[in-house]
């Protein structure tokens, strides 16, 4: 987990393709719009509020998060769609500090590994405009908010109330933090 623009979807990305530790990969579901090079299926499963709907009527929702973002509504959420059996193997998935609370929550402390990746604010707030200004639309409002809503999502008071006291900076090389996360995850398998 991480502020946007903090590497962890590169991070992600390199963890599963490299097999570290044998994880396997989550894929999340969202109600928001594709963006360019995302495909269905691979970074998030891309559905309707009204499939939403009727897979949190069926109990199907682990976890769901709510954005009010210039234009609605956006949701994110994991569903136990079969995705994961803890008894076949350790998995991994980004999400939110409040992700990782309803994830611990749900499958057990002793069940879930927090990692957070952080990055100094300059240089999170350029890679998130570079980001933006490849989309096709660029919606820089919406890059604002999402920024600002970081900081207050992520605070030192949030961080530390949710027991989270191992970092990994994104500030130097890629590789540098890479090495230090995946360091830390096979210490847990």
């Amino acid at each position: 987990m991480g502020k946007s623009a903090s590497g962890k979807d590169a991070i992600y990305r390199r963890m599963i393709s490299e097999g570290v530790g044998g994880l396997k990969g989550i894929v999340p579901y969202t109600t928001r719009p594709k963006r360019i090079k995302e495909t269905d299926g691979k970074e998030y499963f891309f559905v309707s509020e009204e499939k939403m709907r009727e897979m949190e009527e069926a109990g199907r929702i682990i976890e769901r998060r709510a954005y009010n973002v210039v234009g609605g509504v956006w949701y994110y959420f994991t569903a136990d769609d079969g995705q994961i059996d803890l008894g076949e193997g350790s998995y991994l998935i980004i999400g939110t500090l409040e992700a990782y609370l309803k994830f611990r929550d749900y499958f057990g402390q002793d069940k879930v590994v927090p990692l957070y990746v952080e990055v100094e604010d300059g240089e999170r707030l350029s890679r998130a405009l570079r980001r933006e200004m490849k989309q096709q639309v660029p919606a820089y409002e919406e890059m604002c908010r999402r920024f600002l809503a970081d900081s207050a999502d992520f605070s030192e008071e949030k961080l530390l109330a949710a027991g989270i006291v191992r970092r990994f900076s994104n500030t130097g090389t890629l590789e540098e933090c890479y090495s230090g996360i995946s360091s830390a995850v096979l210490s847990e398998l």
